[in-house]
């Protein structure tokens, strides 16, 4: 396995190499998830297709995102270890890490299959799809260790700079599950629990050949089965940088729900349009998260090699060159706004509630742009606690006072809150990183 060193020589090259995986491998998810929703729309109806989709993601992405966010803690770890060339911190940090995966995801299996019920049902979810979401949920959850083992065993190869191969493992992966998606539903027809064994099978797959990956690796970031165990300071410090940003994703999602349940009280034709905007709008957010987990390794590195002045220079040209991006993405999408939302819907009113939406939304994707890049760079720092703070007032606390503060709602009103949210947290951000308030936070920074 190649190690990749971003510590030494230009900053944008290697930041941009590092990037466009994570693109590609969000993009390719992307795909992943209309080819499937496709098949079993298509073949199971759509009863099957609510079941698997809608409420049910959103309970799921809730367990996903924070074991998502708490590995960001061993990334941060290990990246700062290999800036600085402590390779016996780096391979107690690999094998705590695969510990503390197999522990939570044990642990958060139990919590999905005691609370999924009940949260369905408080979630409004009808009940003509109830035993069905449950039924895909349960056989969803034997397989979430594998997912998780996957998740932690990708952090750990971009703590060193390697992107390449989570994206090679996830492309494997997709494809394996759109197969066993056609021949367990179309051939077998074993229903929406056919649809959940595909996916578990294809975690498990994605979960052998990163883990294969990292035993077959003569690198810092070799793993032997048998040394796995927690170190419980590298835990503590694991959990320390990483349980901040799990919260804050699992915080993000239930402001989100909170907004949905406001647009879809507007009717049909802008739910319709939402959802069409949706879907361009997820391509901004992919780009915005993929410069986010760039910037935190390449912090994480400088840092542990005590090049600061690389770091200071790296977070700025990363700012102007994400803000440059959204900009550009704001223009074409608005100089083509028809074009986009008639890809999806072909009703006027919807069209026309789409493209509102667009040219409401657009121009302010820039704002939002500090808030992921210098939130990255200070989780890459170690510092996540503040960050997570400012984010949990600026974006989920305003979002929902805001939302209640009003006895009723038009679509202006409630979609305002996104750009209002973006300014103050970037506001924030950009106040406690160039003020240097950060630095009470971190230890050995000058």
């Amino acid at each position: 396995m190649k190690q990749y060193n971003i510590t030494e020589g230009p900053i944008i090259r290697p930041l941009l190499f590092f990037f466009f995986p994570i693109l590609f491998g969000t993009f390719f998810q992307q795909l992943y998830n209309t080819v499937d929703a496709l098949i079993v729309g298509n073949i199971l109806g759509k009863e099957a297709l609510a079941a698997v989709g809608g409420t049910t993601s959103v309970y799921l992405n809730i367990f996903v995102g924070f074991f998502v966010g708490l590995s960001a803690g061993a990334t941060v770890l290990i990246s700062q270890y290999y800036g600085s060339s402590e390779y016996k911190h780096i391979q107690k940090t690999v094998h705590t890490s695969f510990g503390l995966g197999i522990i939570i995801g044990i642990g958060l299996t139990i919590v999905g299959f005691l609370t999924a019920k009940q949260s369905l049902i408080f979630l409004g979810v009808p009940k003509e799809i109830l035993n069905i979401s449950l039924e895909y949920i349960y056989i969803y959850f034997i397989g979430f260790t594998f997912l998780l083992i996957y998740n932690m065993g990708c952090s750990i190869l971009r703590a060193i700079g390697d992107s390449k191969r989570p994206l090679y493992y996830l492309i494997i992966s997709c494809i394996i599950n759109i197969i066993l998606d056609v021949l367990f539903i179309g051939y077998f027809k074993m229903g929406i629990s056919g649809a959940a064994y595909a996916t578990i099978i294809s975690e498990a797959v994605s979960a052998v050949l990163v883990i294969l990956s990292l035993m077959l690796s003569e690198t810092c970031v070799h793993l032997d089965i048998k040394q796995i165990k927690l170190d419980l300071p590298i835990a503590k410090q694991i959990i320390r940088i990483g349980l901040p940003t799990g919260i804050q994703s699992m915080l993000y999602t239930v402001s989100n729900l909170v907004i949905t349940t406001r647009i879809n009280a507007l009717g049909v034709d802008v739910i319709a349009a939402n959802t069409a905007f949706g879907k361009i709008d997820i391509l901004f957010w992919m780009v915005n998260q993929a410069l986010g987990i760039a910037i935190t390794t390449f912090v994480g590195q400088n840092f542990g090699a005590k090049k600061y002045d690389r770091v200071k220079k790296g977070v700025n040209h990363w700012l102007i060159f994400g803000i440059a991006v959204s900009i550009f993405m704001s223009i074409i999408f608005i100089l083509f706004a028809p074009n986009f939302i008639r890809i999806f819907n072909q009703d006027l009113n919807v069209i026309k509630i789409g493209i509102h939406l667009l040219f409401l939304l657009a121009p302010f994707w820039f704002t939002y742009i500090p808030v992921e890049i210098l939130s990255g760079a200070l989780r890459g720092l170690g510092d996540t606690t503040i960050p997570t703070i400012i984010t949990a007032v600026g974006i989920v606390i305003v979002r929902c006072v805001w939302l209640f503060i009003f006895d009723s709602y038009t679509l202006d009103l409630i979609m305002w809150i996104y750009p209002i949210t973006w300014i103050l947290t970037s506001f924030a951000f950009i106040i406690y990183y160039y003020c240097g308030l950060y630095k009470r936070n971190i230890t050995d920074f000058s």
